[in-house]
């Protein structure tokens, strides 16, 4: 049995995307053209991050539709928060079969490279050239909670409590939605005292590497996680380097990638149960 491409959407993704997307009702009078299938869309979609093809190049003979139709019905569907509602519904998922761990957060912001567009800066570590920085935020295990973009010129520690801040609150179980970890790890970069005092106001308790001090300070062994999600994630290869224009195009790719792991790590754990 043929192995699906990875841009394949199976009977049980698309289960939990349809109801996210919103309805567009046919214009009696002049109906136009008529829409290509939702699901063929979101197909040609994840095409591009997965190949780092250009909406041009899209292979007409999938059947996904055009490239300006993918990259239209994937900027509405940015405008209708279906990738925030996505990333809810898999979170939630995954906290009912226990996969998620609340216990612990970790913390990290490489420097992708960069072409063009808006929520860009000059990067230090790519000597002085306009650059962007991904932020993300996992559970204990390496489950992306969630993800922010900023200029190259942004300091990591700034966008501690945004990160905090931007973890949906997550349902799954009884009582209340769980939205803070108790403890958030990061390296050297998170080390402020203001920023600290401020992630504690939140109730999370900061553990972060101290500047000045030699490595070895333990954090690595639990804060790898974030890095090899951040492995996974460059594993689409359009977030490697941004060449969109639109941030909010761009920021559409990151939640889709972090969604798919989270899709992939729940479909792992429902074939070790079954």
């Amino acid at each position: 049995m043929a192995r699906p491409k990875p841009w394949h959407v199976e009977d049980e993704l698309w289960a939990v995307v349809e109801p996210l997307l919103p309805k567009v009702e046919r214009r009696v009078r002049h109906p136009g053209r008529k829409r290509h299938p939702d699901r063929l869309v979101f197909q040609g979609i994840l095409f591009v991050p997965h190949t780092g093809i250009a909406w041009e190049h899209l292979p007409q003979e999938l059947g996904f539709g055009s490239g300006m139709t993918c990259w239209r019905r994937l900027a509405e569907w940015t405008e209708a928060g279906v990738w925030r509602r996505l990333r809810e519904a898999l979170l939630a998922r995954l906290r009912t079969a226990n996969a998620l761990d609340f216990s612990r957060a970790a913390v990290d912001g490489p420097h992708p490279r960069v072409k063009r567009g808006p929520k860009t800066g000059r990067s230090p570590v790519d000597r002085g050239r306009a650059g962007s920085k991904h932020h993300l935020i996992t559970d204990a295990t390496g489950i992306p909670l969630a993800v922010t973009l900023t200029g190259g010129n942004r300091n990591d520690v700034t966008q501690l409590i945004p990160l905090l801040q931007a973890v949906p609150p997550v349902r799954g179980k009884r009582g209340r939605p769980r939205r803070r970890p108790a403890v958030v790890l990061g390296d050297r970069g998170y080390d402020h005292d203001k920023y600290r005092r401020l992630v504690r106001a939140l109730g999370v308790k900061p553990l972060t590497a101290q500047r000045g001090t030699e490595h070895g300070s333990g954090l690595g062994t639990r804060r790898w996680v974030v890095e090899r999600a951040f492995a996974h994630l460059y594993w689409f290869r359009r977030l490697r380097v941004r060449w969109e224009i639109r941030d909010d195009i761009h920021e559409a790719f990151l939640a889709l990638g972090c969604a798919l792991i989270c899709w992939r790590r729940l479909s792992a754990v429902q074939r070790r149960h079954s």
